[in-house]
C-alpha cells in the first residue's frame, strides 16, 4: 500500500514538473515538450523549419499561424537569438520539440515591438507555440524543401479556386502557372496585352467571400483613371502579369488568382495571408511602353 502511494505521489510530481513553465533570461514564461529525444540539439549553423502560432489569450483568437500552410524557415545564429521571443530558448530544443510561451502585451509595448490598438490591449497576453518540424544543415536542402512546400500549397489553392468556379458556374481558362482567366468580352484581338506593353486597367479586387479590398472603379467619380501596368516589369503581383496577357484592348473579364501568385504569406490590409483573390478587369487601352533613354557614356 505504501509503495503504491509513493508511486502515485512520484507520478503526480513528475506530471506537475512536466507542465510547469520556466522563465527565459528576459522573463518570458516558456515550456518545452520534447519529441522522441533521439535527435541532436540545435546548434549554430542549423536551418530550422517550424510551425508557429500566436493567439490572444482574452479572445482565444488566432493572430497568425503557419499550421496548415507553409512553415517558417530560418538559420540558427547564436549571436542573434533575440530577446523575449521563443528563439531565446531554441538551443534547448531538437527536431520534434514544441515550445509554448507567453508574451505580455505591456512588455512588448515597452520594447517598441507593438503598439496598443483595437487588437492589442493593455494587460493582455499573447500565447505562442512553435513546433520544430525539421532541421537542415545547408541552404540547398532548405531551398528544395521550401519548393516542395510551395508546390503543395499552390496545388491546394488551385483546387479551392476550381471548387469556387464550379460552385458559381464560372467558366475560366487555367494558365500553365495556375491563374484562372474568364474573358467575357474579347476586345480588339489585333492589340493584345503582351511583354513590353502598357495595359491601362480598370479593376475591382475582392476575396472569394465577395469582400472588396481595392478598386479604381466608381460610377460617382468621373475623374478616376485606369491603372497603367507595364507587362513583364514586376510592378504588380505575378497573377496580374500572367492573367492580363489573355486580354486585349477593350476586353473585359475576371482573374482568379491563387495566393502563391498574389501576396502569399504576407497579409496586406484586408487581404489575409494565403488568401486567393479575384479581380474584375477592363482593359481600356494597350500601348507600347516608352523606351527608357540610355545615358550617354562619359567622355574620356
Amino acid at each position: 500500500m505504501i509503495k503504491s502511494t509513493l508511486k502515485l505521489v512520484a507520478a503526480i510530481v513528475l506530471f506537475a514538473s512536466c507542465n510547469q513553465y520556466e522563465k527565459a533570461p528576459s522573463g518570458m514564461p516558456y515550456k518545452i515538450t520534447h519529441g522522441s529525444g533521439n535527435e541532436k540539439m540545435l546548434q549554430q549553423g542549423d536551418y530550422v523549419k517550424l510551425n508557429i502560432e500566436y493567439k490572444l489569450k482574452t479572445k482565444d483568437s488566432i493572430l497568425s499561424s503557419t499550421y496548415g500552410v507553409i512553415p517558417v524557415y530560418f538559420p540558427i545564429d547564436t549571436t542573434r537569438l533575440g530577446k523575449y521571443t521563443f528563439t531565446e530558448v531554441i538551443l534547448k530544443c531538437r527536431k520534434g520539440d514544441k515550445i509554448e510561451f507567453s508574451l505580455n502585451v505591456d512588455t512588448l509595448v515597452k520594447m517598441g515591438a507593438i503598439q496598443l490598438n483595437n487588437v492589442f490591449k493593455a494587460n493582455d497576453i499573447i500565447l505562442g507555440k512553435a513546433e520544430i518540424v525539421n532541421v537542415f544543415n545547408n541552404t540547398a536542402l532548405v531551398d528544395a524543401d521550401y519548393k516542395k512546400e510551395q508546390d503543395v500549397e499552390k496545388t491546394k489553392e488551385i483546387a479551392a479556386i476550381k471548387a469556387y468556379l464550379a460552385k458559381n458556374k464560372i467558366t475560366a481558362v487555367q494558365s500553365p502557372e495556375g491563374v484562372f482567366v474568364a474573358v467575357k468580352e474579347a476586345g480588339d484581338a489585333s492589340n493584345k496585352v503582351d511583354s513590353g506593353k502598357v495595359a491601362s486597367v480598370f479593376y475591382k479586387g475582392y476575396t472569394f467571400k465577395g469582400e472588396v479590398f481595392d478598386t479604381n472603379v466608381n460610377a460617382k467619380d468621373s475623374v478616376l483613371k485606369p491603372y497603367d501596368v507595364k507587362i513583364g516589369s514586376g510592378s504588380v503581383i505575378p497573377g496580374w502579369d500572367i492573367g492580363l496577357r489573355y486580354f486585349a484592348k477593350g476586353a473585359r473579364g475576371s482573374l482568379y488568382i491563387p495566393a502563391m501568385l498574389a501576396y502569399g504569406p504576407q497579409a496586406n490590409g484586408a487581404i489575409k495571408a494565403y488568401e486567393n483573390l479575384a479581380f474584375d478587369i477592363e482593359v481600356r487601352d494597350v500601348t507600347v511602353a516608352p523606351k527608357v533613354a540610355t545615358p550617354a557614356a562619359p567622355k574620356k
